[in-house]
């Protein structure tokens, strides 16, 4: 029990005797935080102050930086200040030098404007008295002549009207002449200078009409059996397939262009192939067609293109691209007609027209050509038809229908059409007429007209496009000319052939001569 009380008494001791430990330690660590809280506030405000100081000799030094600035900038503004005072006084200077030599001229006017009243009563005096002695002369001439100034002048207009009637006629027939000779040297300059400046190839075209066979063997075989294989490919395209003697080749004849072109591209496929049976004749003959109607459109598309014209509706596109195998006389069509195209641009610019406009009657001149052989008519008015349905400016449509002169011409178009087609359609190798056929032609032309009675002289111009007879005014009138004409042109229709259409012109004139001796 002793033993308890003596545990529980120095427990109690020891407990004690650590608490005032722990008291006393307490006690020191305060005081040594005091010490430290003490030295940061000292040292705080030691680097406070120093901070404060730096700040204002921070300051001090802005100011003074600032100072200086302002004062380098208002000096260079005192500067400009004193420019611009200088400019203002020179400027003033030169208003008062000007408002001075104006208030001179104002003087100087007002000196002439009363020299001008004075001097324009002075005339105004002068004009009474010349007025006064006009009157006074021609009482005086009355009198003397015992005629009115009515009469006087009646009579002295009539003798110069008499007198100036020769003149006038001559002088009239003087400017007709010139006019008529400088009309028609300007006209040949300006076909001139389109001739030289458009520049293009007279190569001829002739459409192919056979095929070339690798062998007589494959002959045989385009046959069939019974023939049909070439029964088969005529029922397809249309046109006739010759298989005669000539060697390696085969003759397709057809009238119209493109189905000869269809046979041939098909029958040059299927002789590539190998297969040639109906079957697959229908089918490759479809597929050309296919690709042939896609080669017509783009042949046309650039057509359009290369003519510079816009706005063309797609089924005239495709009427373009058909004349590509088309051909008059071995000359290719479009190419023609991109070539009379190219002419009337040309003379369109120099008579002031519009290039585009005649650009257009160009390319579309000869477009009835793609349908002539389906539609009754000439091609003009066939092409014409076709571009009024399309919605062709009427200007165009005149143009065309009226190139070969089937139609009134309203509008110089037409005649530039004409002259640009008989340019591209009538020059050396063009088409493929020999010179010696050429030749005889003109010939030929200039003997049936002088057969004719009455026909002084003929002549065959413009590339035998036209033919000018001159008769005898005794012997043929005005009714008998007309007669003439259509004659000529029934003979040489019936005995004649060639390209287009061909003009006669009866020349019937009266002339009076006299010899002043």
């Amino acid at each position: 029990m002793s033993e308890i009380i003596t545990g529980i008494l120095a427990l109690i001791v020891g407990t004690g005797i650590g608490y005032a430990i722990r008291m006393v330690l307490s006690k020191y660590a305060a005081d040594s935080s005091e010490k430290q809280a003490s030295q940061m506030v000292s040292d705080a405000k030691r680097e406070a102050a120093t901070v404060l100081k730096e700040s204002k000799i921070q300051a001090k030094s802005d100011i003074i930086k600032a100072r200086e600035k302002f004062e380098e900038s208002v000096s260079s503004r005192r500067k400009e200040l004193a420019k611009v005072e200088e400019r203002i006084q020179s400027r003033e200077q030169m208003l008062d030098r000007k408002v001075a030599m104006i208030d001179k001229k104002e003087d100087v006017l007002a000196k002439k404007l009363t020299d001008c009243e004075t001097k324009s009563s002075e005339l105004t005096k002068l004009r009474e008295e010349v007025d006064k002695l006009i009157i006074r002369q021609q009482n005086r001439l009355q009198e003397l002549a015992s005629m009115s100034r009515e009469d006087a002048r009646k009579q002295i207009l009539d003798t110069v009207e008499k007198e100036m009637q020769g003149e006038i006629g001559a002088l009239i027939r003087r400017m007709q002449e010139r006019a008529r000779s400088t009309a028609e040297s300007e006209a040949n300059n300006i076909i001139a200078q389109a001739i030289q400046r458009f520049a293009s190839s007279h190569s001829s075209e002739m459409m192919a009409s056979s095929v070339a066979l690798p062998s007589d063997d494959i002959k045989g075989r385009i046959i069939g059996r019974e023939g049909r294989n070439i029964r088969a490919l005529e029922a397809a395209t249309g046109v006739n397939i010759l298989i005669d003697d000539t060697p390696e080749a085969v003759v397709i004849s057809g009238f119209d262009p493109v189905r000869r072109e269809i046979a041939k591209l098909a029958l040059e496929s299927l002789i590539v192939d190998g297969r040639i049976h109906p079957a697959r004749i229908e089918e490759v003959v479809e597929s050309v067609q296919e690709s042939m109607e896609e080669t017509i459109r783009k042949v046309g598309e650039e057509a359009v293109y290369a003519a510079g014209i816009q706005d063309v509706a797609p089924e005239l596109i495709r009427k373009l691209g058909r004349l590509k195998y088309r051909t008059s006389y071995t000359q290719n069509v479009l190419n023609h007609s991109l070539e009379v195209s190219q002419l009337m641009g040309i003379m369109a610019g120099e008579l002031e027209l519009d290039i585009s406009i005649a650009k257009r009657v160009g390319l579309f001149h000869d477009i009835g050509k793609a349908l002539d052989h389906e539609v009754e008519g000439g091609h003009a008015i066939i092409g014409a038809d076709l571009l009024k349905r399309h919605g062709e400016d009427m200007v165009v449509v005149n143009a065309v229908a009226a190139h070969h002169e089937e139609v009134q011409a309203e509008s110089l178009y037409a005649y530039l059409c004409s002259a640009a087609d008989a340019i591209s359609s009538s020059r050396v190798g063009a088409r493929s007429e020999t010179t010696d056929i050429y030749v005889k032609r003109l010939e030929k032309l200039e003997s049936i007209a002088n057969s004719f009675e009455g026909v002084h002289k003929s002549y065959a111009i413009q590339a035998g496009r036209e033919v000018r007879l001159l008769v005898d005014p005794q012997n043929v009138d005005d009714n008998s000319a007309m007669v003439l004409a259509r004659d000529v042109s029934k003979k040489i229709e019936s005995e004649l052939k060639y390209p287009g259409q061909i003009k006669i012109v009866v020349i019937r004139e009266t002339r009076s001569i006299e010899y002043a001796k």
